[in-house]
């Protein structure tokens, strides 16, 4: 009994004095954010305090020796006694344990690219028509554009066939009729397919691919976009040219005096731009063709090399294309989109497409802004330094794809399969 009385009044005191020192933080926390008026006040209460429980020093000194006397389980031997709800072999804890996720071999995974326009010759496709789905993909082209597609890109002439209003339709039905190849001989390709990407009209092609645009949607807009900017080729002289950059090369400075050039001959608001980003020495330009004559003439003096014009008639992804956007905007407005199955590459971002929103926005923008081909395939192939690549299907191009993908990454070209 001595014993338990003993206990409640050590309690009752280590309670009193850990009251005390608890009200004391209280006031000394507080006690410069006080007005003036409450110290007087505070300071009764602090002193009232102090005589109660004696100096505070000497309380905190007592209070320590209890704590260092209070009871511990450190004599304890047996802990046998102790439970817990987990496995004997739990983690103590959750940050620290290393969860494996299985890595993917990129081997296994793959990568289609599509080319734009300017690549198909006259009588190219026709390694393709023994695969069924080609012709199947041709006989849907005939009826949706209204004249026989596959007669022109069989027999030609190559003239007409490089008019935009047929190459365009011709470059994305030949692609996909490629495709068909693949689904015979390589089915586990459109299984593993990791991203995809089209250049300039190619884009199309891959969102075709991909699921975003469906066959009979996608064949209509490329032809209305194949139309439309052939009108807006056809309202002035225009066209496009590749360059190499030397090291010396003064582009900026150069496509400046073209403008300026085309301007004083009389060019109402000329254009001259990169249109392309082809490669990191390589580019494309376009404008009009006053523009054009005056960087071939000019180029050597201000570091440009290899030029060579592109079988196309009209100054593509600049501004003198603005007269095709509002056919082709109405018309992909009337066009339902799906989630694609697989990463699209935008021309205009170089980055994988977010949603089908995006989707609509920028491939009407597309149409005057730079394709950006080497941002693309630099984001897409962008790896650890011993991390090996997918495999790589360069679709319809007859090798002109795997050519410039060289250009830019030589490891991934090594991978890449034309088809």
């Amino acid at each position: 009994m001595f014993t338990t009385m003993f206990k409640r009044a050590l309690c009752n005191k280590t309670f009193l004095q850990a009251s005390s020192l608890a009200r004391f933080s209280r006031i000394n926390k507080f006690s410069q954010n006080t007005p003036s008026d409450e110290n007087a006040s505070l300071k009764k209460e602090e002193t009232a305090t102090e005589k109660e429980h004696g100096d505070f020093r000497s309380n905190e000194e007592e209070l320590s020796r209890l704590l260092n006397e209070a009871a511990t389980y450190s004599d304890a031997n047996d802990k046998s006694w102790a439970t817990t709800p987990y496995p004997a072999d739990a983690p103590v804890s959750v940050e620290k344990q290393e969860i494996e996720v299985p890595k993917i071999d990129p081997r296994e995974m793959s990568i289609v690219i599509f080319p734009g326009q300017g690549t198909i010759k006259v009588g190219a496709v026709k390694k393709y028509l023994h695969f069924p789905g080609a012709k199947d993909i041709f006989k849907i082209a005939n009826e949706i554009l209204g004249y026989n597609l596959l007669k022109l890109c069989l027999e030609g002439p190559q003239q007409k066939l490089d008019e935009t209003k047929f190459n365009q339709p011709a470059t994305v039905v030949s692609s996909l009729a490629a495709l068909e190849k693949i689904r015979e001989e390589r089915p586990k390709v459109f299984e593993t397919c990791a991203a995809t990407a089209g250049y300039s009209v190619g884009e199309l092609s891959a969102l075709i691919f991909s699921g975003a645009i469906s066959l009979e949607d996608g064949i209509r807009l490329v032809a209305i976009r194949g139309n439309a900017m052939q009108v807006a080729s056809d309202k002035m002289p225009q066209g496009m040219l590749s360059v190499y950059c030397t090291p010396k090369a003064e582009l900026s400075q150069l496509l400046k005096d073209a403008e300026a050039w085309a301007r004083d001959l009389g060019v109402p608001d000329p254009v001259c731009r990169v249109s392309i980003y082809l490669c990191t020495q390589s580019k494309i330009l376009a404008g009009n063709e006053e523009a054009l004559k005056y960087i071939e003439k000019n180029a050597q003096s201000m570091g440009l090399s290899k030029l060579q014009r592109l079988p196309v008639s009209g100054a593509f992804h600049t501004p003198l294309m603005q007269p095709a956007l509002k056919k082709f905007s109405e018309a992909l407005r009337e066009v339902t989109l799906e989630k694609p199955r697989t990463a699209v590459y935008s021309n205009c971002t170089g980055r994988p497409y977010e949603n089908v929103q995006r989707i609509k926005k920028l491939l009407v923008k597309q149409i005057v802004t730079p394709v950006k081909w080497e941002q693309c395939m630099q984001r897409m192939y962008a790896r650890p330094e011993d991390d090996h690549f997918p495999r790589t299907f360069d679709v319809g191009s007859s090798g002109r794809m795997k050519t410039i993908l060289k250009l830019i990454n030589a490891k991934a070209a090594d991978s890449c399969v034309v088809v």
